[in-house]
């Protein structure tokens, strides 16, 4: 059975996006066990060697915690450490290519605007992110989209769509309001204090608004 397969994405709600850090292993572990049920590595500053290093370490710690592990934009770390997808932004390699590289694999592509939400409907993506909904660190340069593209993006896309951009516990209640239902989170987890405990915030959040 394929990656594509095993994991159905409509049942995942809490996707982490992470770099490397020193604590790699055990803050993912942590923020799994708090309600974290996807997790990609983005890093775009160390060597392909480094990530290679990490990302071989987090592939086993997803693996024993049952949660599908992402790379960002490199389908060749993918291929090689044995990821379950990739994740490609709208200036990366194309997912025509990702699939041809990894067939079986869980791709996502990132979309911030109607036009890339249209062209990503044509692809053989298997999610997409929408956002950032407002302006953050994390995507230094790019503007918010406001939570009406996301919005748009929910209703119409077949595919799971993943929020990103003003992720945190109080702000779910009014995104689900909107149609959204996958979340991507970065500072308010790779920024906490207690990593188990803000996931577990962030996670019952999602659930009772899901359940309302």
């Amino acid at each position: 059975m394929s990656q594509r397969e095993t994991f159905d994405l409509s049942k995942r709600h809490l996707y982490l996006c992470t770099s490397i850090r020193d604590d790699l292993t055990a803050f993912v572990s942590d923020v799994v066990r708090g309600g974290v049920d996807i997790v990609q590595l983005r890093e775009k500053t160390a060597t392909a060697r480094a990530i290679v290093s990490c990302a071989t370490e987090l592939r086993k710690v997803t693996s024993d915690l049952g949660v599908p592990f992402i790379i960002n934009d490199r389908p060749d770390i993918a291929l090689e450490v044995g990821a379950d997808g990739v994740h490609v932004g709208q200036d990366d390699v194309d997912v025509s290519l990702v699939r041809k590289i990894l067939p079986a694999a869980i791709v996502g592509l990132s979309t911030h605007s109607s036009s890339e939400l249209e062209d990503s409907l044509l692809k053989d993506a298997d999610y997409i992110s929408a956002g950032p909904i407002v302006p953050t660190p994390t995507k230094p340069g790019r503007s918010g989209t406001g939570i009406g593209y996301v919005q748009k993006a929910s209703a119409l896309s077949p595919k799971p769509v993943f929020a990103t951009g003003a992720v945190q516990p109080a702000a779910i209640p009014e995104l689900v309001t909107h149609g959204v239902r996958h979340f991507v989170v970065v500072r308010y987890l790779t920024q906490s204090d207690n990593p188990y405990r803000s996931a577990l915030e962030l996670r019952t959040a999602i659930d009772r608004a899901l359940d309302a």
